[in-house]
Order: C-alpha cells, then structure tokens, then sequence
C-alpha cells in the first residue's frame, strides 16, 4: 500500500501511517450532543474526518468507523457543574429529553446526508450503554482511581502520572475555575465519572447504579463504546481541537487507566471554523450558523464542502458570506467542466510547474519539531495525475493542493471525466449527479477556452475571464452565466 503521512496530536509531528491490523482500521470520531441542530463549525470537523476516512478506503484500507450519539451527561460546563445540556434543551422546547434526543438525532443525520458524508458503521448512544460504562467506572474503582463525593464518582488525575500528556497539560499551572471548579474534588484536573441526580428532582434521564441513582460523566461514555466496538488499542481518533484539553485528555486517563493499554495509535484534531476576526463558531453565541442557514442564503451543503476542502483541516477557516458565495461559484465552475470532458484515456503528466510551486510549497507539513513530509515521497516532475492526486492526500490530508491539481488538469485537458469521478471517490462533491449532457457538440479547443475561464473565474482573474469570454464571442459562442455554471451555445 502507498505511504500515508499524519498529523499525530500525540506526538506534535507528521508520521507515517502503520495500521495495528494489516489492512484494516480502526476509526473512532465523536459525535454531536444532540440537544439541539449542529452548526456548520461542527460540521467542519465531520467533513475533515470524511475526508480522512475516503482516503484510507482510497487506498485501499477496510476501515470500521464508530461514530458516538451523545444524548446524555454532557453538561454545560467542563467543570462538571451546571445543567445536562439535554434537560436544557427539554426546558427550552417544552419536550423529554428523550424526545429531543431523537429528534436532533435524525436531524444530524439529515445533515450528513446533505453534506454526502459517509456513514459510519455504528452510531452507538449513551443512553443504550449505561451497562458497559458503568462496567468500566467499577474497574476504575477496583484500581484505586475513583473516589465519592456529595455529588458524583470522580476520577483521581493525581494517580496517573502521565495525565495530559495529549494536550501538555501541566496541572500545576491550571487556575482553579478556569477550567474546573476544584469543590470537593482532590485536584482541579479530576472529572465525574457517575453524578447523583440532585435531591427532590426526577430528571428525564437517570439509573440505578452501585453507587447511587444518576447519570454517567459525559468522557465514560466514548471509553466503554470505543472498547466495544473496536477494542483497546484502536487506531485513529478523531475530533474538533476543542477536544483535545478536556474530552479526549480524560478519555485517555480513563481507558488507559482500567486497561492499561493505550487508547488509540493516532489522534488528529480539526482546526476550528472562525467569525469575527477570530472567534470560534459556537452554540452558546450569537454566530451559531446552521446548514439550513446556508441553503436559505442560497448556498447548497456541498458548496459548503467545497468550501471546507479549500483550507487544510489543520487550519482555522474564516467563515464570510462572501467566501461561501465564491465557493459556490467555483463548485458550479467545476460541475460545468467535469461536463465538458472527454471519455478518452489520457496520460499526460502534470505539469511540472506545478509539482515545483504547488501546493506542496505551502501545504501545513511541518510539525511543531520541524518534521515534514520525507522527500522521497514528494510527486516526480512526471508524474501522472492520478500519482499527484494521490500524494498529495496522504501528505496529512491536503485536500488545498489535490483540488489545485484537479483545476489545473481540467484546464489543461489532462484528465478524463472517468478519473475525475475517481478522483471524487475522496473529494465527495457528487460531480457524476451534476454532469449534463450537451445539447450540441462543442469542439475541444472551445471546452479547453471554457474550462481555463472557468478557472479564471474562480480564482477571482476577472481580466482574464473577460478576455477569454471575448475570444469565445469572436469565434460566434454566446457565453451565460448562471447559478448552474457556464453555459454556452454557438451562435
């Protein structure tokens, strides 16, 4: 199998990729907490971990894919106070919690469908696995790791010695409140396993347990789940950088600790989506923006992806209307040069320019200790296009540079329609649903004039794009553009 190159959070440098089981992977990505819709930050992250996915199938992998459902546990504060972010969400519409659950449940999936993500595996919830959560919290206990308090079973941080080691947490320089409120914890890196339902108050969710009636922590559900269905070690988890200090550095502790075997080989994390000069899409402000936010604005779910593969998932992506209206126009630039492609087999070698100056020269691969992408796996000044597309996924993902390539070929006529749709096997943007069939028979030194325009229109070369309409004109084609795409007719 080809090499494949990865950002490992654990380690803070790009590393070549070694499945525990030859040809086979183990792949687990957290989910949403359906307690309300997802937004397009969130979706951000399920997109980049779709990407990853297409690509280890591409060459030629049997990935497992668990993706979790949080539907219960995860509170409003990472402190382990404050209210289960499902009780609020009942509150807030008057439903159960249940009922919301389900109904932001199948909401999620409508969204994952729009956005032509693959579906995992198994989408297992929290709710239909106390059992195996609370089978882990005891062999926590019978280890020493847990204690009791007034409101909770809480896992001793100050027992393993290397907590943290994913984010570099050193504990001592944590301030008590800003990340967790010590109360009657032993240290401020210590979080709930079990929290007892509160006194005089029925909550929607709840269970009998050894140590009282409660819910489960909201870390225990994603160590009893991924234990289940992939064992321990697995070998890739994934998720939002957000994760990384909290969730997944308790994961870790906790899976480890009642194992004693490490959790998973590889952690990759995606960058977030930002607003207003920097700030972080969230659901608790006021630019919590969903997919159905966009289609309103006229801006379909796979422009959004589009737009999305534009920037590498190690890379924070500044969100504007005017960015997502541009990435539409360049999708249906695409869509109307996938159309004008021949069928006939090429075997045209990429453009050696572009190999020299491409998107390698500027791709994120340099790890925090300053290790790259080894030369020898850089794409020869000959190599074919399918060879280029190939390396430049397995280079940590750089979908920037394979859609640079594609728009290059498509240019150039380098590439057939057949390989393009190859290609799309990894990109997602369903080009063959798209494709329209001509009414007349363009000439192929008009589809090579279309397609350069088109490429100058969404790199934004308007001089160009005007130039190029005015030579079509003068060979008597009539040049519209539409929201579909290009379109053009012989006078």
């Amino acid at each position: 199998m080809p090499s494949i190159y990865l950002y490992n959070t654990l380690s803070r440098n790009i590393q070549e990729f070694k499945s525990i089981k030859k040809g086979k992977i183990s792949l687990y990505t957290c989910g949403p907490t359906v307690y309300n819709y997802a937004h397009i930050g969130n979706l951000r992250t399920y997109i980049f971990e779709d990407i990853l996915k297409r690509t280890l199938i591409y060459n030629s992998y049997a990935v497992k894919h668990i993706m979790n459902i949080t539907d219960v546990g995860h509170l409003t504060s990472d402190a382990d106070v404050g209210e289960d972010k499902m009780e609020k969400g009942s509150r807030r519409e008057g439903k159960t919690a249940w009922e919301i659950a389900e109904f932001y449940t199948k909401a999620f999936f409508r969204d994952l469908t729009e956005l032509n993500i693959l579906a995992a595996d198994e989408y297992p919830r929290a709710t239909d696995h106390i059992k195996e959560q609370i089978d882990v919290i005891k062999k926590l206990e019978k280890k020493g790791f847990t204690y009791h308090t007034t409101d909770g079973i809480y896992f001793d941080s100050g027992k393993l010695l290397d907590y943290g080691k994913l984010a570099r947490l050193k504990p001592e320089e944590l301030r008590g409140g800003a990340r967790i409120e010590l109360g009657a914890k032993k240290h401020i890196t210590d979080f709930a396993l079990w929290k007892f339902s509160p006194a005089l108050t029925t909550r929607h969710m709840e269970w009998k347990s050894p140590w009282g009636v409660g819910f489960p922590g909201w870390h225990i559900e994603c160590s009893a789940m991924s234990v289940k269905y992939l064992g321990q070690p697995f070998d890739i988890h994934c998720g939002g950088i957000d994760h990384i200090p909290v969730h997944h550095t308790n994961e870790i502790a906790q899976s480890e600790a009642a194992f004693e075997k490490p959790l998973a080989t590889y952690w990759l994390h995606g960058e977030f989506l930002v607003v207003n000069g920097g700030d972080k899409m969230a659901k608790s402000g006021e630019n919590f923006l969903t997919l159905q936010t966009l289609k309103d604005k006229g801006i379909s779910p796979l422009a959004y992806r589009y737009f999305c593969l534009q920037t590498h998932y190690r890379k924070p992506l500044t969100f504007s209307w005017a960015a997502l209206q541009a990435a539409q126009n360049g999708l249906n630039h695409f869509y109307n040069a996938a159309a004008t492609l021949s069928q006939t087999k090429t075997n045209h070698p990429v453009t050696p320019s572009l190999v020299r100056r491409g998107a390698l020269a500027s791709s994120p691969f340099q790890g925090e200790a300053g290790k790259g992408l080894p030369s020898g796996e850089l794409p020869k000044a000959q190599a074919s296009v399918a060879e280029t597309f190939l390396v430049h996924l397995n280079s940590d993902l750089d979908t920037p540079a394979a859609l640079a390539l594609v728009w290059q070929a498509l240019r150039e006529r380098s590439i057939t329609l057949a390989e393009l749709l190859k290609f799309d096997e990894v990109l997602g943007l369903q080009i063959q649903n798209h494709l329209e069939k001509p009414t007349e028979h363009i000439p192929e030194e008009i589809q090579k004039i279309i397609a350069e325009r088109d490429q100058a229109r969404a790199s934004k070369d308007w001089a160009r794009s005007d130039e190029l309409r005015k030579q079509l004109e003068a060979m008597e084609y009539e040049v519209k553009d539409t929201k579909e795409g290009t379109k053009v007719t012989k006078n």
